[in-house]
């Protein structure tokens, strides 16, 4: 259930971050989003599952304002909130990383890191490129880049472990209360995949809460407080706890079909 406490969390009740309550999406006649309630806690990281065309990305670009909602209403600690765009989102502190990171290939480190919140000094408010440098620096190590990357390195140069590194310091030095992650480990070798698992684990020791969504079910049995699970533009479960469930049941709930091919009851 929402709020379920991941091991070493404090058992008291968690106060709720987000709330999504019937929230609808129409594209003509298409419902991708039919009645949905979706919730996380503070410090909690969600799962989102479901096979291609279930309603994950539409919800989360409903949430990140990125396409506009039919209907429902979306509550931020118990207040209702309109966003209607992505610069609503980030004033809500809700930063989304997708699977491309957002990033500009041309541009350094440290200019991705403030792409469009770049901080300026002096009477003609020019561009503070020290400043950039100096908190990118200390951001690669606490997003555990370990080898010594300068900030004016262009991020076309990185691997895509590193890009995604990049992505989530950002969303984190901007102080984001939640932070969405749309398949960051998609495409990522076995290091690196590790090292944005990681990332998702400070970010919630950080006071983060995350939703996190992936193909790769280990993926997110291994970092997730709770999995929700979308069929068809609903959600069909919303209270699976991955240290109780197994994989292949997580997988029944996705496709609605047993292993033998009978439909979930």
């Amino acid at each position: 259930m929402a709020g379920a406490p991941a091991p070493g969390r404090n058992l008291s009740p968690v106060p709720e971050l987000i709330r999504m309550e019937g929230v609808t999406k129409h594209y003509g006649a298409v419902r991708a989003l039919d009645d949905v309630t979706f919730t996380v806690d503070e410090r909690e990281i969600v799962g989102l599952l479901g096979d291609n065309g279930a309603g994950k990305s539409t919800l989360i670009k409903v949430l990140s304002g990125v396409v506009p909602v039919t209907s429902g209403t979306i509550r931020i600690r118990g207040r209702a909130v309109r966003i209607a765009s992505t610069a609503d989102a980030i004033a809500h502190k809700i930063e989304t990383i997708y699977q491309d990171s957002a990033l500009v290939p041309q541009l350094s480190i440290a200019r991705n890191l403030f792409l469009g919140r770049e901080p300026t000094a002096g009477p003609f408010g020019r561009l503070d490129f020290a400043r950039m440098d100096a908190v990118a620096a200390d951001l690669l190590g606490r997003v555990g880049i370990t080898k010594r990357i300068p900030p004016t390195t262009p991020v076309g140069s990185l691997s895509g472990g590193e890009r995604q590194a990049v992505a989530i310091a950002r969303a984190m030095y901007f102080d984001s209360d939640l932070i969405v992650l749309d398949e960051p480990t998609n495409n990522l070798g076995v290091a690196e995949t590790q090292g944005v698992l990681n990332f998702v684990r400070s970010a919630r020791d950080d006071g983060h809460s995350c939703i996190f969504i992936a193909h790769n079910i280990h993926h997110v049995f291994q970092v997730v407080d709770r999995i929700v699970v979308m069929r068809r533009g609903r959600v069909v479960a919303d209270a699976i706890d991955p240290r109780t469930t197994s994989v292949e049941a997580v997988e029944q709930v996705i496709t609605g079909m047993t292993a033998d091919g009978r439909p979930v009851a």
